[in-house]
């Protein structure tokens, strides 16, 4: 697994391991967790894809204490909340930094996702079968795909399917943050500002993430968490691209799509104030 990590990651070692029972490969090195620690639960930018040292990381470096990055590369709720390790230890931690995942990474009750790997589309319900008759679902092996082909097909019968998205996110990550307990806090971490813009009115549509997740569906959460960070990168830090960044040559389209070097810096920034705040008061 070591190797192909190597291949597949460029020449950074993401030193592979697991926590407990958790099926899950997490970032390395493996942390202790007899001493106090700040877990982090997110998807590729919590994981650090292409990055030396993501914001988990800097977030160690700077208050001086273990941080255990949870994060799971192409990762959403399901690959947590069903994982009773991953929720007995961030329940135990000081504090539990959750990235706003998208909401079509997750099961629910039009199709079903991959348990780990939440990108990946399995199968359709009869009910989203029902509402579109006239499409092959073997065709799709990836929710954006899938989902992409239902837009296109009829935006109308779509907001049907956002609907069923939305409230999934909403029931999951209660379900999460009930499990986690009271020292949470949210990470927004994106180039999309935290607002109620309609999905479809954003430039990049399908494409935007956190995938259909809106400021009141945040707000929603905001009694189960002690604060919610938002992390939007200056235009200088998106401005920087892949600088600094390794991956391998065949993989620098993906690469230049994530959020890079600099704007992990930022996050880090603002969720090291936040941390210490919140931990100050506990």
């Amino acid at each position: 697994m070591m190797r192909q990590e190597s291949i597949d990651m460029g020449d950074l070692s993401y030193a592979p391991c697991r926590y407990g029972n958790s099926r899950i490969l997490f970032r390395g090195p493996r942390k202790p967790l007899d001493r106090p620690y700040i877990a982090f639960i997110g998807g590729t930018e919590t994981y650090g894809k292409f990055i030396e040292k993501p914001f988990p990381s800097l977030v160690e470096t700077a208050l001086r204490q273990i941080c255990v990055n949870f994060g799971c590369v192409n990762g959403g709720i399901d690959a947590f909340v069903n994982d009773p390790t991953i929720m007995e230890i961030c329940h135990a931690a000081d504090m539990t930094v959750v990235q706003v995942l998208g909401a079509n990474n997750l099961s629910n009750r039009f199709y079903s996702v991959h348990p780990r790997r939440n990108d990946r589309f399995l199968r359709a319900s009869t009910v989203l079968q029902a509402i579109y008759p006239e499409v092959d679902f073997t065709e799709f092996s990836f929710t954006r795909h899938l989902l992409g082909r239902l837009f296109e097909i009829s935006p109308e019968r779509f907001d049907i399917v956002v609907h069923e998205l939305r409230q999934a996110w909403l029931a999951r990550m209660q379900n999460m943050l009930r499990q986690i307990g009271p020292h949470s806090m949210l990470l927004w971490f994106s180039d999309e500002p935290l607002d109620d813009t309609d999905w479809a009115a954003r430039p990049g549509q399908l494409q935007t993430d956190p995938l259909f997740v809106t400021a009141t569906m945040i707000d929603t959460l905001r009694p189960l968490v002690r604060t919610v960070v938002v992390a939007n990168p200056s235009e200088l830090a998106l401005g920087q691209g892949t600088m600094g960044m390794h991956y391998p040559p065949s993989q620098k389209s993906i690469a230049a799509e994530m959020l890079g070097v600099r704007c992990h810096a930022e996050a880090a920034a603002k969720l090291i104030t936040a941390l210490r705040d919140e931990m100050f008061k506990i």
